[in-house]
């Protein structure tokens, strides 16, 4: 059976609305989302402290109100807790730290179980740090795909990136400023020297929109740390362009006078092709040269 669409919560009617709150500046929030804050019965917050200063700045009293934290470590045992409130008839507003609920965020469970016991959930949409980047990129957006957080570890985050490099639209990532460089750089070694765009701090006093190429972002970001939440966005696939007889002369080309690794890094830079692509035929090219002679890798 097919789901259908559920009315708009209202004030004093059972269900759960999905709050998105500023990713910087407070006045970014909505008026609808004022008013779902203010009239809810219970207030749910990924950190309460956080929700407590928003309504504090816009002058939304608690009044009493139950207000409770819902995040990733403790989400399977309030769940219930939430549930049990939904069928008193109770109305739940949920807030994000920052952002969209959902996006990057805690709170899937949460909608699926209140879906699932027939309860509506609807959203008060506002800020996304994924379209605020978008929006001033300067790289395309008509199609793109959100990947959220590569994995800490070097290979892992490699692999998680490997699975993004044929999709055919705008790529974004969040990451911690700690490991900026380090995914930049894996980044230009699978998918190629892209164009590339690191937001910093979006809406916030010290917001920056780095643009440039992968590698020269990684040398960038490796020199000077950055700080505050980053978004990366990265061009799409366009190596489509880029033919195989075209790549082969650039690599005959370059390694007449290049060794095997600095021939496959121009050429890699040179046409947006993922570097490990050019290295392995750089390889291949290498021994067919010389004649099965020792690979100068």
């Amino acid at each position: 059976m097919s789901d259908v669409t559920r009315p708009q919560v209202e004030c004093g009617k059972a269900g759960l609305t999905f709050v998105a709150t500023p990713i910087g500046t407070a006045r970014d929030i909505t008026l609808r989302a004022l008013d779902v804050l203010r009239d809810a019965d219970v207030l749910v917050a990924e950190d309460t402290r956080t929700l407590r200063k928003l309504m504090d700045i816009h002058a939304i009293p608690v009044n009493g109100r139950a207000m409770i934290a819902y995040h990733d470590h403790n989400g399977g045992a309030v769940r219930p807790r939430l549930m049990g409130m939904l069928k008193e008839g109770k109305s739940l507003a949920y807030a994000s730290e920052a952002g969209t609920p959902l996006v990057a965020d805690p709170g899937y469970g949460l909608a699926q179980e209140a879906l699932d016991n027939g309860f509506p959930v609807t959203s008060a949409p506002g800020p996304s740090a994924v379209i605020s980047a978008l929006t001033i990129a300067g790289l395309p957006t008509d199609r793109f795909f959100f990947a959220g957080f590569a994995p800490n570890a070097t290979a892992a985050r490699k692999a998680f990136i490997e699975e993004t490099r044929e999709i055919p639209g705008t790529l974004v990532f969040y990451e911690s400023p700690k490991r900026l460089g380090a995914f930049l750089s894996d980044a230009a070694e699978v998918l190629g020297d892209r164009k590339a765009t690191v937001c910093r701090e979006l809406t916030k006093k010290f917001e920056e929109a780095r643009r440039g190429e992968l590698l020269e972002l990684a040398a960038y970001y490796q020199e000077n740390k950055a700080r505050g939440e980053v978004v990366v966005v990265i061009d799409r696939n366009r190596s489509d362009s880029v033919n195989a007889e075209t790549l082969e002369e650039s690599l005959r080309q370059a390694l007449q006078s290049m060794r095997v690794r600095d021939a496959a890094d121009a050429v890699s830079k040179a046409h947006g092709v993922a570097r490990r692509d050019v290295y392995q035929l750089a390889i291949a090219m290498n021994k067919e040269i010389r004649d099965g002679g020792s690979e100068d890798a």
